[in-house]
């Protein structure tokens, strides 16, 4: 099948490789002239496991094709996918500019009947008024082309985006009638498909990324009362996993959430509900416990330090908002170099992938190591924020020689508290 995705992003350029590895001949279109010639050379401006080996070799088969222009690859197409970004607004609404403009392209340039797949995030109502936007375009340009409209929202995790992609749970698909059906089936066979209308649609993906978001925020609220109280978090979480009702997903306290997807979301839920006349209490509260979560790593290193943070060398573990990305937008990271920076402490940090993201943040008011052990060389402690692999099992023997005091604060719970004493190290966990 002939498809073509709008948006050169993680979602975008992740659904048009793997549709093209599924056998389907895709155009992936992005306005950022740059990114496109970089993808032409089969250069991914991102870091998402095994996704540029895809782009590699379906881009080397001729199925996979970038361009800027809309207008030149509307050729036989049979399904336009949207997946641009939807940041937040200052008040925590959807910005949707990216996806009005996307459907304002598609109205000026399409020619014949076509399928209008709705991939990025939207609010409720959103496929409607891309529909309208379409169309309106459409009877600018006195045409009769009839278009039809499917909400088709992703579920990708950021470093494993390609196998969600090629192995769903579920695939959910919003429709207006049932004539629409037959292409989704043939594009995702043999996918287990949920029809649903579109408004349900919309909704599920926001309603799924609140569960998770309040999953997690529960832990870590119970996490800090269980550190007042003397109670070992990591045993109450293997006790309440094994209930089949809860499940053992989610429920690691840590240092909080954060990324391109759940954050904003939570806003727009709430700013949802402030627009139609409801406060969004539980989601309000999930919210501030996630900032209050991004706190307590610094304000445990203000307990050890006795207020005085000056000149400290502090090492960090891991930038981004999880293991196998480069993403660190709404990083526990940041909030904590944030507040590093201001108390005057000196910073030494390693990330697997994500350095050249935080140096384009940052600057040079870091200092930036490739090696683990280097970043970690005479600090006066050491925090690990992402649970990238190659942290589970470091030396400890060459950590303590290479650290000027042997004090670690595990912001994800990875270690064995008793092994870390045993060891020699102060340890202190969430």
């Amino acid at each position: 099948m002939n498809i073509v995705i709008i948006g050169a992003g993680r979602v975008g350029l992740v659904t048009g490789s793997c549709f093209a590895e599924m056998g389907n001949n895709v155009t992936v279109i992005d306005i950022d002239e740059n990114k496109i010639q970089r993808l032409r050379e089969n250069i991914v401006s991102f870091y998402e496991p095994d996704l540029e080996r895809l782009v590699r070799k379906n881009h080397k088969v001729g199925r996979l094709h970038f361009e800027i222009d809309l207008a030149n690859c509307l050729k036989r197409v049979k399904a336009i996918f949207i997946a641009v970004g939807t940041p937040s607004n200052n008040d925590g609404t959807a910005n949707l500019c990216q996806v009005l403009e996307a459907s304002r392209n598609i109205g000026r340039n399409i020619k014949h009947d076509i399928l209008v797949v709705i991939k990025s995030t939207v609010p409720v109502g959103t496929s409607q008024k891309i529909k309208s936007i379409i169309q309106e375009e459409l009877d600018k340009r006195r045409v009769g082309i009839s278009i039809e409209i499917v909400s088709n929202p992703e579920f990708l995790k950021e470093g494993t985006a390609i196998k969600d992609f090629m192995n769903p749970d579920r695939v959910i698909v919003g429709v207006e009638n049932e004539k629409v059906q037959k292409l989704i089936d043939e594009l995702y066979k043999p996918y287990r498909i949920i029809y649903t209308d579109i408004p349900s649609a919309e909704m599920i993906k926001y309603v799924a990324n609140a569960m998770l978001a309040t999953r997690i925020s529960f832990m870590n609220d119970i996490a800090n009362l269980c550190s007042l109280i003397g109670v070992d978090i990591n045993m109450v979480r293997i006790g309440i996993g094994f209930d089949s009702r809860i499940g053992t997903k989610f429920l690691y306290s840590g240092c909080g959430y954060g990324g391109s997807c759940f954050p904003k979301d939570i806003k727009a839920l709430i700013q949802i509900g402030y627009t139609n006349g409801y406060a969004m209490q539980l989601l309000q509260a999930v919210e501030a416990v996630n900032n209050n979560q991004k706190t307590i790593l610094f304000d445990k290193l203000l307990r050890i330090f006795e207020n005085n943070l000056k000149g400290k060398i502090v090492a960090l573990w891991g930038l981004s908002f999880k293991p196998n990305t480069d993403d660190i937008c709404e990083s526990p990271a940041l909030t904590l170099i944030d507040a590093l920076l201001k108390a005057g402490a000196i910073i030494q940090v390693y990330d697997p992938v994500a350095l050249e993201e935080t140096r384009r943040h940052f600057g040079n008011k870091l200092y930036y190591y490739t090696n683990m052990y280097d970043a970690a060389k005479n600090a006066d402690v050491l925090l690990l924020l992402t649970e990238w692999k190659e942290f589970y099992s470091p030396s400890w023997e060459l950590l303590k020689k290479t650290m000027g005091h042997s004090i670690l604060l595990d912001g994800r719970n990875i270690y064995d508290k008793k092994k870390m004493h045993l060891n020699g190290f102060t340890y202190i966990h969430i």
